[in-house]
């Protein structure tokens, strides 16, 4: 069952494209595409157009676009459509606040000007009590709406829901240090993308941190209202916007250290949860994400190495990072069409990783099975006119609460194992309670 409304509309509604030269990085002048596509001065990994898990798929097919707005409007009297995430299943309450951190030593390639880069962030985390502490939305209220608008609906269609966070709710003090995952999503996506895995992970004693990857997300709120979008340019390369994602997670990870020594990197000086800086454990520190967030994690992993561990969901790997060893764990987690045996990425990472590893392959799944696209389409489907066939096209053959959950547990069983030492007999081999997993070897 879809156990309470967290979502918005044809979730993940992500164009694509990909990212930028380290000149851009470092805020310099761009190379411009050669004829190959490929950036001139860091080989890439060829884009497989073809392929379902390639980046330009990380939305719903464009056939699959929401019907006209006027033609959905609700008549009058009528409630909008409200859609949910299933319920997280830790033991813990979450809580959740967002901070917005500009980096100053860089500045941001996406927009002219030598600007600072500047990001928004969530935390997620357990909570001592959620008394008292509003639920906060799966977006705010102007990205949100421009989500929505990107699908073709409007606020008065569709409602955005509330998520199980509840806003600067303390933080449970008696668990000590937390062990912190961050999060980073799919191309042109939102750090709300994931959230059913986000939750389900902080509810069982984990710090989330999610990065809304500023001028490549398609929509990035910030305090007072401002809205930025994605102003990454055409042609641009995926190994590249890597390497900014990687610098992106560097800096948050720095803040994070901030944090536990008791300083507020947030720039307008937003609250903090009581109880945070005694709960950030910088020794613990793992790294999860969808997409071309999955390909992230391990360019990230080569840049900053006091990320421990590292999990990529269903994502492609650019550039030189994979064919650089790896000594951290490391989990390769994809839908049913897509592994090493048919992605050179993956094989080439495989090769390289030297620390614990383990590649599962969740059958019945689709790409956008990783993100909240599973379970909000599938609500929406009348709304926006989907067929069965279409549905089945979009999200594999796997009913969606399915889905979420075997993603839930192999995904805590990896980072409990890594971050926590708690062993999981889920990691040894098949089980007979997961059946649509498989371990390729």
């Amino acid at each position: 069952m879809i156990a309470r409304a967290v979502g918005t509309a044809g979730t993940l509604a992500i164009a694509l494209g990909a990212g930028m030269t380290p000149a851009m990085a470092a805020g310099k002048t761009a190379h411009k595409p050669t004829a190959t596509g490929f950036s001139p001065d860091q080989p890439d990994q060829p884009d497989q157009h073809d392929a379902p898990w390639a980046p330009r798929h990380d939305e719903v097919p464009k056939q699959h676009t929401a019907v006209r707005p006027e033609a959905v409007t609700p008549r009058a009297g009528t409630t909008a459509l409200q859609l949910g995430l299933p319920a997280p299943t830790g033991r813990h309450g979450v809580g959740t606040f967002s901070l917005h951190l500009v980096d100053r030593s860089r500045t941001d390639p996406f927009v002219p000007g030598n600007k600072p880069r500047e990001l928004m962030v969530s935390f997620w985390y357990p909570a001592a009590s959620t008394r008292g502490h509003y639920e906060a939305p799966w977006m705010p209220s102007a990205s949100g709406a421009h989500f929505l608008a990107s699908q073709g609906l409007t606020p008065q269609q569709v409602t955005l829901p509330k998520t199980a966070g509840h806003v600067l709710a303390p933080v449970d003090t008696e668990l000590g240090k937390l062990p912190v995952l961050l999060y980073s999503a799919g191309l042109h996506g939102d750090r709300a993308g994931s959230t059913a895995l986000v939750e389900d992970l902080a509810s069982r004693g984990y710090l989330v941190v999610t990065v809304d990857h500023t001028h490549d997300a398609n929509e990035v709120q910030f305090p007072g209202g401002r809205l930025e979008g994605d102003t990454m340019p055409a042609g641009a390369h995926s190994s590249d916007t890597l390497n900014v994602r990687a610098a992106d997670i560097r800096f948050v990870i720095n803040q994070l250290g901030a944090i536990g020594k008791g300083h507020n990197p947030d720039v307008d000086h937003a609250r903090l949860p009581t109880g945070l800086s005694g709960a950030v454990d910088m020794s613990r520190i793992g790294m999860f994400g969808w997409s071309l967030g999955g390909g992230a994690v391990d360019t990230s992993m080569q840049l900053d190495h006091r990320i421990a561990a590292g999990a990529d969901l269903d994502g492609q790997f650019f550039g030189s990072a994979p064919s650089k060893d790896l000594d951290r764990p490391f989990m390769l987690f994809s839908s049913g069409t897509h592994n090493r045996n048919n992605d050179g990425s993956w094989r080439t990472l495989w090769s390289h990783l030297k620390g614990d590893r383990v590649d599962l392959q969740l059958h019945g799944a689709a790409h956008l099975s990783f993100g909240d696209t599973e379970a909000m389409v599938p609500q929406e489907a009348g709304l926006r006119g989907l067929s069965p066939a279409q549905l089945q096209q979009i999200l594999g053959t796997l009913d969606p609460n399915r889905a979420i959950e075997i993603e839930r547990v192999y995904l805590a069983a990896f980072f409990d194992k890594e971050l926590r030492h708690q062993h999981s007999t889920l990691l040894d081999g098949p089980d007979k309670k997961y059946p649509e997993i498989s371990f390729v070897r």
